[in-house]
């Protein structure tokens, strides 16, 4: 269950959030929405690539934590082994909600939390507000992290738009065998088409730099061999099957 409050410091001043249990309440999630300006972060781990939405078929750009569905390699032994966690799993359990505002014709944006949400208690080791009632630094984190995806939806979007024009992306298919011998294969994945993108014309290649398209655009290129990390994070799970195929 998810219940999405107002966050009030008289309200909420004993709420605290553990951090692990926030961390590790995304174990089953194997691919999670991102936006451009935590590219060049992900890139060092995480492949960055392309989905649709099953409801709106809308291009999603997600990075991947897993192979399968269901499978987070990046959560081990209760913790995040990673240099870095995405926003949209850093910033929970808040959200962005809206409100009525003075003018009943206008809504106000707000900082929401789940309540129910497994991280949050007044055991946690974080704080939200301190004595005086003031944001805790790591509530003044989550609020920039939820101002960074906020704005970051916008560009994204405009982002993918300008891909989709240019033709630039292309379904992703991979046929993997583990060291079991297990084969996967990975697919619903899209990708930069990177011959088309050689062959774009000198105009189209500059509009692209001037709306600071390029460096993300390599940037995803080069992340794809993050996928090799993750059979081996696979590998490192799966028992090897003694004996097979004799």
């Amino acid at each position: 269950m998810t219940c999405l409050v107002s966050l009030h410091h008289k309200q909420h001043r004993n709420l605290r959030i553990n951090p692990q249990a926030v961390e590790t309440q995304n174990a089953n999630l194997h691919m999670v929405p991102v936006v451009l300006s935590e590219f060049l972060k992900l890139a060092v781990q995480y492949p960055i690539a392309f989905t649709k939405n099953r409801d709106t078929g809308r291009f999603v750009c997600v990075a991947m934590l897993g192979l399968e569905p269901g499978e987070n390699l990046f959560v081990q032994e209760g913790n995040w082994d990673a240099l870095y966690v995405p926003l949209q799993v850093s910033r929970q359990p808040f959200f962005v909600g809206q409100e009525s505002g003075n003018d009943s014709n206008q809504e106000k944006l707000v900082v929401c939390v789940d309540t129910d949400h497994p991280g949050v208690s007044e055991q946690g080791s974080e704080r939200l507000f301190d004595d005086q009632g003031s944001d805790s630094p790591y509530l003044s984190s989550a609020k920039s992290k939820l101002a960074e995806l906020f704005r970051g939806e916008t560009e994204i979007q405009a982002f993918t738009d300008a891909l989709l024009e240019l033709k630039l992306l292309q379904p992703m298919r991979l046929e993997i065998t583990l060291e079991n011998r297990q084969s996967l294969t990975l697919q619903g994945m899209y990708t930069i088409d990177e011959e088309q993108f050689k062959r774009l014309p000198d105009e189209q290649l500059l509009d692209l730099r001037h709306r600071d398209y390029l460096a993300p655009i390599h940037t995803m290129i080069t992340s794809l061999g993050q996928i090799y990390a993750l059979v081996r994070r696979k590998n490192a799970t799966k028992p090897v099957a003694l004996g097979a195929g004799c």
